[in-house]
């Protein structure tokens, strides 16, 4: 029998938070069990004496993360989590380098959605002024700094990544660098020893597997499913570490349910393996509360994390990090002994970002940036909905700086002819197929859309040009 939440009108928290830490509480604890309905949105707000939009907003949040399902014309109802060893049998529950390419050319376009571009139009410049002139005035910020990131940032890192993503960490586990490259190849040495092999997304983002590549791990491509990897074929490839984006995968955009969470980590667990989770855009989700990270999901867990400033702040800033767990800490000690590390991370920014943190800067400007993605993402569907119709399926939505456009008009054309008549009309768009590891010639009409850097008054026309283009 389900128990009315009980919500406290004093504390502060939104009654939509409120409802779903009680739901997610109760299922991952076993009170509310598989396949149990749940009562109506108006018949829930009705026991909680609430309007039906906290109600609702807690129902769509709990179904995004894989909690809960609705069946159409029936309800919502609990789905299967549970995973033999894994976190929730104790009860525990769940607690963001842009992606590529980088720009390499200095074309211009009139309508550029590269997956790559950022938005500075809301940078806080005077604030981020002030904060970097008052390092300046101090000397020791000039001297060598700590090799494995600013003290003072770790502990705002910390403490950001405990409260918003919902991670398990001491500023002892978070390693800042300069580049992801860098990161990655810290890692390839910290694991070469216990790894040999890498499975990773297929398709996915390229960096990392390439460094462990060229270090010599053996990279096993993983398939997707409509919930993200498929852990069957994970088990079936020998990998005994795996490179994921599970917040919001790269490039197809879905996000990876609890029950797969789980059974991720339980596959760590008997396999003594590792999980590398890529969180680059996990704190832009524009319908709904951000997912939280895997790395929380359970104590001593399996989990490297890595996210960046560079979407969230400017890439030009240069601040990478990793949060290790914690039985790799000593192997990072004594590499950074043997081989005499050094910051590669500015500490003049990294100082000034521990008080852009601080100082209640960040959180600030994250709020202002997740308004205006969200009013260009949402101009974006619309435009595309409006001047394609039926010609064009979305996916990859609600999340990140991008989506997915497949041209479904019979006899499209290949993507690469596509994209050269977009461009030859000054649109810039990205086809998907360069993020196969091992299919490098595949040339469906599948698109990548980056919706961050170009102005909001542009992406209705530019759409309306593109669909004329590939449309005619």
């Amino acid at each position: 029998m389900l128990l009315v939440p009980k919500l406290n009108e004093q504390s502060g928290i939104p009654y939509y938070i409120q409802l779903y830490d009680y739901f997610t509480k109760a299922i991952l604890g076993g009170a509310l069990e598989s396949g149990t309905r749940l009562p109506s949105i108006r018949r829930l707000a009705a026991l909680c004496g609430i309007s039906a939009t906290p109600v609702e907003l807690a129902y769509q949040q709990l179904a995004a993360e894989g909690f809960i399902a609705s069946r159409p014309r029936s309800g919502y109802y609990i789905l299967p989590v549970h995973s033999s060893g894994s976190a929730a049998d104790s009860g525990e529950r769940p607690r963001q380098a842009g992606r590529p390419i980088t720009p390499r050319d200095s074309r211009r376009f009139a309508f550029d959605f590269h997956i790559s571009r950022n938005d500075f139009s809301l940078f806080p410049h005077k604030v981020w002024r002030s904060l970097y002139q008052e390092q300046l005035a101090n000397a020791d910020l000039l001297q060598y700094g700590d090799p494995q990131g600013e003290p003072a940032l770790r502990q705002s890192i910390a403490a950001h990544l405990r409260r918003f993503r919902g991670l398990s960490c001491t500023e002892e586990q978070i390693i800042i660098a300069g580049d992801q490259y860098t990161l990655c190849s810290l890692l390839c040495l910290l694991l070469k020893d216990r790894v040999s092999a890498l499975g990773i997304e297929d398709p996915g983002y390229h960096l990392l597997p390439a460094a462990f590549k060229r270090s010599g791990y053996r990279i096993m491509p993983v398939p997707l499913e409509e919930d993200g990897l498929n852990l069957d074929k994970l088990h079936d490839s020998g990998a005994d570490a795996v490179y994921l984006s599970p917040s919001h995968q790269f490039p197809r955009g879905m996000a990876m349910p609890i029950a797969k969470r789980l059974a991720l980590l339980e596959w760590a667990r008997s396999t003594g393996g590792y999980i590398i989770e890529d969180d680059y855009d996990g704190e832009f989700r524009y319908h709904g509360r951000p997912i939280p990270a895997l790395q929380g999901l359970a104590e001593g867990s399996p989990v490297i994390y890595m996210c960046s400033f560079a979407q969230s702040v400017a890439p030009a800033l240069c601040i990478h990090y990793m949060v290790l767990p914690e039985e790799l800490l000593p192997l990072y000690h004594s590499l950074r002994s043997e081989l005499y590390l050094e910051h590669s991370a500015s500490r003049l920014h990294q100082i000034a970002l521990h008080y852009f943190m601080e100082r209640g800067y960040f959180e600030q400007h994250l709020r202002r940036m997740r308004l205006l993605y969200q009013r260009k993402h949402d101009a974006l569907l619309r435009s595309i909905r409006q001047h394609f119709g039926d010609s064009a399926l979305l996916s990859g939505t609600d999340a990140g700086f991008h989506l997915l456009l497949t041209l479904t008009a019979p006899g499209a054309g290949s993507a690469k002819e596509l994209a050269a008549a977009a461009e030859a009309e000054g649109i810039r768009v990205t086809p998907m197929s360069y993020t196969w590891w091992d299919q490098p010639d595949r040339d469906e009409p599948v698109f990548i859309l980056g919706f961050a850097g170009i102005a909001e008054e542009l992406i209705n026309e530019g759409i309306r040009r593109l669909a004329g283009v590939w449309l005619r």
